[in-house]
């Protein structure tokens, strides 16, 4: 059972995409969204990641950071955010800490669960039911 609503959000530090250094501290006083995905480029992973994409100048217009987190490498990352053209850091958990941290660790691979995080660092909201083509206008639409 993934971290539920009200609580702080685990802190982490860990590597994106492109190898710079990220932790959720330093979104300070922006909401997040957090989401797990469990493999690059595969079907589900592909359009959860796509729908972001496309709602990415919506996120940004409400000064909203989105943040995806597999258990895949930097260099998997890499491939998937260039194949895709996705906009947003992709963060690497290759050892589970993150997953685990946040009760998403589905032995071997992050759960497909989205946290909604705020400036305070307080889970808003969290999503383990996903319909991964409709989801970020989903969680767009409770945000407005």
């Amino acid at each position: 059972m993934a971290l539920s609503e009200g609580i702080t959000a685990p802190n982490f530090t860990s590597k994106d995409d492109a190898g710079n250094t990220v932790s959720l501290s330093d979104f300070e006083g922006k909401t997040v969204v957090l989401y797990f995905y469990p493999k690059d480029d595969t079907p589900g992973c592909t359009k959860q990641a796509n729908s972001f994409r496309d709602a990415y100048e919506e996120y940004t217009g409400k000064d909203i950071v989105v943040l995806g987190v597999s258990r895949d490498d930097e260099t998997s990352h890499q491939a998937f955010k260039e194949k895709f053209n996705l906009p947003f850091p992709l963060i690497v958990d290759t050892d589970g800490t993150i997953s685990q941290a946040y009760e998403v660790d589905g032995g071997g691979y992050a759960k497909r669960v989205t946290f909604v995080i705020d400036g305070k660092g307080v889970i808003k909201k969290v999503y383990d039911s996903i319909n991964t083509e409709t989801h970020a206008a989903d969680v767009l639409a409770d945000l407005s």
